[in-house]
Formats: structure tokens, C-alpha cells, sequence
């Protein structure tokens, strides 16, 4: 273990640190589009994984939106990651893909959605999420989502600045 991070974790190591937005957007049928703020961290405590915390909040009033926490696997050995999340409205997703170092990029899709029993119609289906390093401190992830209503589409782009290693 180097700097705190896993050795397993080195390919992926640019993704350490405190990010927030300089622009976050919401698109997504039969809804009106939206800014938002957003704050991600992803650390590390000596295991071969990333703990991950997101929230969100309006860009003008600070009110809180969602929120995230998780856990970013990586399979040792192997550019085979798994994102195991859990949703403040009452899902839990487990995506899992890969990343090519060449291009600093993860992608991620979900290959199990539970959600409460009292979660609001329409349910989430699938989620589809592609986390690409720009430079050394900036962070675009495009999220895209599918409910029983709507095919994958794309909800959720957003360009971060890191504001902490």
C-alpha cells in the first residue's frame, strides 16, 4: 500500500480525493431539466476498494437532493471493477464493468436493482455510468437510467474539479 491507496487500486488511483461540481445537469423525460450541486468522495482504508459518498443539493437554495454511499471494487489483477450502491429514495444498485487506462475511463452497468417495497412508481431498472478522468483534476461522469416508463436514457451529467487528494 502506497499514499493510503491499495496496490490493487493503483489503475484507478486518479480517482482518490474530494471532487465537486463546476456544472451539474438533469435531463430525463417528462421531467423539467435541473442544476444541481454535487460532492464526491472516494477514499481508501487500506483495502483494495474505494468508499464512495455523493450528495447532491440545488445550486441555488443548498436544499439537499440525493444521496449516495458506497463501495468501488476492483477485482485484482484485472481492469474488472464492481460498484455496489446504495440510493437515499430506497434502491440499492450493484453496477459492474471496466475501465481502460488508456483513456482514464470506467463503465459501469447495473446487473441488480433491489428497491424498498415503497419506493415511488416509476422504478429504476438499470443504470449505465461513465467515469472519465479530463485532466489530472477535473472528473465527467454521465449517468443514464432505465425505468419500467422510460428505455436508458440520459439522466445526469456532471464536470467535477478535485478540491482534495
Amino acid at each position: 500500500m502506497e499514499g493510503g491507496i491499495h496496490e490493487a487500486l493503483k489503475p484507478v488511483s486518479w480517482l482518490a480525493g474530494r471532487w465537486t461540481t463546476k456544472e451539474g445537469k438533469g435531463i430525463y423525460p417528462n421531467i423539467n431539466d435541473f442544476q444541481y450541486h454535487e460532492e464526491l468522495e472516494f477514499s481508501c482504508i487500506g483495502q483494495p476498494m474505494f468508499n464512495y459518498m455523493s450528495k447532491s443539493s440545488n445550486p441555488e437554495t443548498q436544499a439537499p437532493m440525493h444521496q449516495e454511499r458506497g463501495f468501488l471494487r476492483i477485482k485484482p489483477g484485472t481492469n474488472e471493477l464492481a460498484f455496489m450502491v446504495g440510493h437515499n429514495f430506497g434502491l440499492t444498485s450493484l453496477e459492474e464493468g471496466k475501465f481502460d487506462p488508456d483513456k482514464k475511463e470506467i463503465v459501469l452497468e447495473t446487473v441488480n436493482v433491489t428497491r424498498m417495497s415503497f419506493a415511488k412508481p416509476p422504478h429504476v431498472k438499470k443504470f449505465k455510468r461513465i467515469i472519465r478522468l479530463v485532466d489530472e483534476d477535473t472528473l465527467e461522469i454521465t449517468l443514464h437510467m432505465e425505468t419500467d416508463a422510460t428505455p436508458l436514457t440520459e439522466h445526469l451529467k456532471a464536470v467535477y474539479k478535485k478540491i482534495e487528494v
